[in-house]
């Protein structure tokens, strides 16, 4: 619809890509009427046309960012699709020009969570309320039902909750929206989501590795194993999007496309903000870190094929060693990789669950682990049967320490540590690279185990730098002359036989 009505819309959308579009048409077509803008006006007429052929829906667009503002409902809501960064800062400038005290921003970008905060402080002292807001989904789920996590001001959201609650995904236990909590713990929240995502597609890539070269698995009947999964414990959107792939076949070439495309991952960048911040708060993460060291090993293709021509010509055989599987092993195998996916995969949400939770004890946010699992059930990109029983998990014991110690999860990990030990075992021994798969199972025998060698490094440091270290069998700060004790004690000390 053009702007000719004299009606007001109830929301106002500016930042019209492909996410930004999708977002505004199903907000139209639960009934709010919307306005929407771009700087380029092509986009506008994009929008508009597409609203009319999904249905004539109550959209309305504005070529100019005063005729956007005023076209709106008082209190106004904008939500904002545009780049992150200072793209957000121009169009925030160039919008609120026009808006009023009580009016809301809500900007639904992948935003580091400190630019967040810096605008709210900056919106406040213009009376304008603020909100940073997690999307997740990709385009299909902001057309149909994303999963949101706006945080920032409690009144911008009530004021938009109507909105939110009929255009999230819809799962059996609500809407995937909740108020998140203060400042920017909306986009924080959202990084973690991705960082999380960023280990479960290296576990998925994993499982796929070591079926194709150790189990000898065609494309076929990779399609139809991880279509099985789909209907048991590893039932997600990932899981159900792989087996898709490879079915697809090649419209350029014989085979399937999944064979042809190039072996180099892109990324944006919240991964790395996941694992920057884990690092900061000294929450181990490493399953997310793996997933992201080998995205950047993967962008360096030149050097890997380099480096396969020069280690072969020194004498390492084939990429993949002696190791091969058929008939019964075969079928062990593809059962033992299931469980090793699944055990992996509790240990990156386990780590993402705690670095969230680090932040909201540093920040005060009080995030609700339970329910923050329970909006991830559907419309996001890590949607997954599972996350329903972490958010029982929450719920049965909120200061749960880690989802490893959980009593069903607990019992879980000790059901599939053998078949996870043989899977990571096997890969190590053909020559795969499985390093999300690794550090889960490091994660789990590290943090299970009561005493850890940490004791021999602490004093080494003590020895180097006087960093003291504590006992085991008495209160205290001790500090010990290593070097001298230790080399005027010859008693008992000899080469080993």
């Amino acid at each position: 619809m053009d702007a000719s009505s004299l009606a007001l819309s109830k929301i106002g959308l500016a930042g019209l890509a492909v996410m930004g579009q999708n977002l505004a048409l199903n907000i139209a077509e639960k009934g709010f009427p919307i306005s929407v803008y771009n700087r380029t006006g092509s986009k506008v007429d994009e929008t508009l046309h597409r609203a009319h052929s999904e249905g004539q829906l109550p959209l309305f667009g504005h070529y100019s960012p005063r005729d956007f503002v005023l076209s709106i409902k008082p209190p106004r809501s904008v939500i904002i699709l545009v780049k992150a960064g200072a793209p957000v800062d121009q169009t925030i400038a160039t919008l609120s020009e026009h808006m009023s005290p009580g009016d809301c921003i809500i900007d639904g970008g992948n935003e580091w969570y400190e630019n967040t905060e810096r605008r709210i402080r900056e919106a406040t002292d213009r009376g304008i309320l603020y909100l940073g807001m997690g999307v997740s989904g990709g385009e299909e789920g902001a057309r149909h039902g994303p999963s949101l996590m706006p945080g920032g001001s409690f009144q911008a959201y009530h004021n938009i909750k109507e909105v939110l609650h009929k255009v999230a995904a819809q799962v059996d236990d609500g809407p995937c929206v909740t108020y998140i909590g203060e400042g920017g713990s909306g986009n924080f929240v959202k990084m973690v989501h991705n960082g999380i995502e960023y280990g479960d597609m290296q576990l998925i890539s994993e499982a796929y590795d070591v079926l194709k070269h150790v189990g000898g698995l065609s494309n076929g009947e990779l399609a139809e194993i991880f279509h099985e999964w789909n209907r048991g414990e590893l039932e997600s959107f990932l899981i159900e999007i792989t087996a898709d792939i490879f079915k697809v076949k090649d419209e350029h070439g014989e085979g399937e496309l999944v064979d042809k495309i190039l072996d180099k991952t892109g990324m944006k960048g919240t991964g790395k903000w996941t694992v920057q911040q884990a690092a900061e708060l000294s929450v181990a993460a490493p399953t997310i870190a793996a997933s992201l060291d080998c995205r950047y090993l993967s962008g360096l293709k030149e050097e890997r094929e380099s480096a396969s021509r020069v280690l072969k010509d020194a004498g390492l055989k084939d990429e993949v060693g002696p190791v091969k599987v058929s008939g019964s092993d075969k079928k062990r195998l593809i059962d033992d990789v299931r469980q090793a996916l699944y055990a992996s995969k509790i240990c990156s949400y386990a780590q993402g669950m705690n670095l969230l939770r680090a932040k909201s004890t540093e920040k005060g946010w009080n995030l609700n682990l339970g329910e923050l699992a329970r909006i991830w059930k559907g419309g996001c990109i890590i949607r997954a049967v599972f996350l329903d029983r972490i958010k029982r998990a929450y719920q049965r014991n909120p200061n749960l320490a880690s989802l490893v110690v959980d009593p069903e999860f607990a019992r879980e990990m000790v059901q599939r540590q053998a078949a996870w030990r043989r899977v990571v075992g096997l890969a190590i021994s053909a020559g795969i690279s499985t390093p999300g798969m690794c550090a889960s199972l490091a994660y789990f025998d590290t943090y299970r185990r009561a005493r850890l060698p940490a004791n021999l490094v602490q004093a080494q440091r003590d020895l180097f730098g006087a960093h003291t270290y504590e006992r085991i069998d008495r209160p205290g700060s001790f500090h010990t002359e290593w070097t001298k004790l230790g080399r005027k004690s010859k008693t008992g000390l000899g080469a080993v036989n």
